[in-house]
């Protein structure tokens, strides 16, 4: 393993433990910084880091505006000094309310919601002029991923204006998140990215000769910023996520991404099953496990091991090498999918020096802190 990752002393750590290298995630947010331009260009989506300290770091680095995904995460922000949040979610059921409370306990956030439904901006428009407030809405913009939002087209146009002509609502332009540009190929990418931004564009030089304001079009996940990052647009905010931390996937899909694992997992040998065998106790309440079963860490010192079973508690690996671990032995392992294994900690160690320096909670690690 790189010697940058050796701990001098490991014990007081309890495994399976969540590794945070403080150096790293700086160095990734500066390169974050140089690849978009200058901090101003950022809009990053916690929700990979989940952490209040992390997000003081960014401040500290001159990134002002945030995305998140639930209202835990948006809480965080504000509670961090975040002046302008994007909720990158469509808001239904109670969640509308959520929102009005949400004004009503920070009221000196820009805040932002996404829509792409004529009936659930008719809610919230209802729900925040109930109250007098105002609440910023980007059209959801379906880039080809089909997950969410609305393809470019007429009825874009008829939800804009909707957005438009609704009390209590603010036109705050696109969200445009292309997901499926995961090619390897940098070539391939970008040839994706820029037929997801022109399709974006062409609807926003149309929105714009009707008079319509559509101040920012927030894109781009990890994998595909660096491209939008390259397009001279004033209204480009980017936002990247995983890359803060990095993984193995990432590393993985996108190599001509330079950045580094921020995120290890320490893992120790519970058991010594078999002539080839060890299980460690980096268990899937420990790691994400949305990666194929075998394929959801990574270990640096066993990397031809084979995951051969994993279970709540337990993950056994296959290796020559298993005999050269006895029980008590270490492992570290680099997550495939870092952002799902946050959330499954509520604390992460901090690493800086080679010693533990302190102790960082996942903060929005759950759906709900107080609103």
């Amino acid at each position: 393993m790189d010697s940058k990752y050796a701990i001098a002393d490991t014990s007081q750590i309890f495994s399976p433990a969540l590794l945070v290298y403080r150096d790293i995630v700086v160095r990734n947010l500066e390169k974050m910084i140089k690849i978009a331009g200058s901090a101003e260009r950022l809009r990053p989506h916690c929700k990979t880091h989940k952490m209040a300290a992390v997000t003081k770091i960014e401040l500290s680095m001159g990134i002002k505006k945030h995305k998140c995904a639930t209202f835990a995460e948006a809480q965080m922000l504000a509670d961090c000094g975040v002046k302008d949040i994007f909720l990158a979610y469509n808001l239904v059921g109670p969640n509308i309310q959520r929102a009005v409370k949400f004004l009503q306990t920070y009221p000196d956030v820009r805040f932002s919601v996404t829509a792409d439904d004529e009936l659930m901006i008719a809610e919230l428009s209802s729900a925040i002029s109930a109250v007098k407030g105002t609440i910023g809405v980007f059209l959801d913009v379906n880039s080809g991923m089909h997950r969410t939002g609305v393809l470019p087209g007429p009825r874009a146009a008829e939800l804009y204006q909707q957005i438009i002509d609704a009390l209590g609502l603010e036109p705050r332009g696109f969200h445009l998140y292309d997901g499926h540009n995961n090619q390897t190929s940098l070539e391939e990418r970008t040839a994706a990215v820029h037929a997801c931004w022109q399709s974006a564009a062409k609807l926003r030089d149309e929105f714009v000769g009707r008079g319509w304001p559509v101040p920012a079009i927030v894109c781009g996940g990890t994998g595909s910023f660096p491209v939008y990052a390259k397009l001279n647009d004033p209204a480009i905010e980017l936002a990247p996520g995983t890359c803060v931390f990095h993984d193995s996937g990432y590393g993985t899909a996108f190599p001509d991404m330079d950045f580094e694992p921020a995120v290890l997992m320490l893992t120790r040998v519970i058991s010594r099953p078999g002539i080839n065998r060890l299980t460690c106790d980096l268990g899937n309440k420990a790691v994400a496990s949305d990666p194929p079963k075998g394929q959801r860490a990574y270990f640096p010192d066993l990397p031809d091991a084979v995951q051969a079973i994993h279970n709540e508690e337990h993950m056994v690996l296959e290796s020559p090498l298993a005999d050269q671990y006895q029980p008590g032995a270490e492992l570290y392992a680099v997550p495939k999918h870092v952002c799902p294994t946050s959330a499954l900690h509520k604390q992460a160690y901090v690493i800086e020096g080679g010693k533990v320096v302190d102790q960082w909670d996942v903060t929005s690690r759950d759906r709900c802190l107080t609103i």
